[in-house]
């Protein structure tokens, strides 16, 4: 090719320079990184989790390494929204890259209100709403693993925030194409998927369970081939763009994602391996763009040959 291939995507409102985002908690606010690469290289970043007040998160053990990637069970620990309106979000407005905010809660007001608090800040450009959380008026299931629950959520939140509405879905549910095509109606303008599988391991010396809450949450290269199968369901069942996660740690890993139909993808465990891991994925596109002649991406996103 004599020119450049062009890597920008345009996810609802949001023109992305590339399709290469932050997963959200394995990213910090973005400055963690800044003495390892250019943040405004990236697509954006997903920020850790917000919730409307202060969490201090689950008790020690939360994170344990498996052979093929990562459990965590930090219980979304943060200073909630009004610290962060008034200490984090001053930091974040000198990267000049798309700054997504997660936001997470135990109730649909607590949604609400954090989502009324980031609709005023200009450079927030979307949410992410992750409907993983226990509902405490529910018993504790989660949000979305439920077509009730995913779109009372999804149309409180849509209600009171007018930007661009990113809805972040469970993979612990019987059919997650249902769940998509819920919180679609209810108003998500892209889904991102999948969050992390519930998994658990055993100290066999202790006979106890290696997390103090027995079960958390598995990410890394293990979760990939489920992520990869859901990216493809929902992606063939929407009308909204999608974003892949689970397990990518390379170039060839977020290609793959963007063939069953992701428009962009985010990197997560994998930052922790390698905090430039997300800058040799995005010149690892841009090489295999080049290899096979390709101008943009979409002639990658949804071309998977299935004959």
């Amino acid at each position: 090719m004599s020119t450049s291939p062009d890597l920008s995507v345009k996810i609802h409102n949001l023109n992305l320079k590339n399709p290469v985002l932050t997963a959200s908690g394995t990213f910090g606010y973005g400055h963690e990184y800044a003495d390892f690469i250019d943040i405004d290289t990236l697509g954006g970043i997903v920020v850790k989790a917000t919730t409307s007040l202060h969490r201090e998160g689950n008790p020690y053990p939360r994170m344990a390494e498996t052979p093929m990637g990562m459990l965590n069970a930090v219980g979304l620990q943060n200073k909630g929204i009004e610290y962060f309106v008034s200490n984090i979000y001053p930091t974040l407005q000198k990267f000049n890259t798309h700054v997504i905010a997660n936001v997470s809660d135990s109730t649909v007001e607590g949604y609400v209100a954090v989502a009324k608090a980031m609709n005023k800040l200009s450079h927030i450009a979307a949410i992410e709403l992750n409907i993983s959380c226990p509902n405490v008026k529910e018993g504790g299931m989660a949000f979305g693993t439920s077509c009730p629950s995913a779109t009372a959520v999804t149309r409180a939140v849509r209600e009171v925030y007018d930007k661009t509405l990113v809805v972040k879905l469970s993979p612990n549910v019987t059919s997650i194409v249902e769940i998509a095509l819920a919180v679609e109606a209810a108003g998500a303008d892209t889904l991102s998927l999948i969050n992390t599988l519930l998994g658990m391991a055993i100290n066999a010396e202790t006979r106890k369970p290696v997390l103090s809450t027995i079960t958390g949450g598995l990410s890394g290269p293990a979760i990939k081939p489920i992520a990869l199968r859901m990216v493809w369901q929902v992606a063939n069942a929407v009308k909204i763009p999608v974003i892949g996660i689970g397990g990518i740690s390379s170039a060839t890993d977020a290609i793959e994602f963007m063939l069953a139909g992701a428009s962009a993808v985010q990197v997560g465990t994998a930052n922790f391996v390698d905090p430039s891991i997300t800058l040799k994925v995005i010149e690892g596109i841009k090489a295999y763009m080049i290899k096979h002649q390709l101008s943009d991406l979409s002639q990658i996103t949804g071309k998977l040959i299935c004959e």
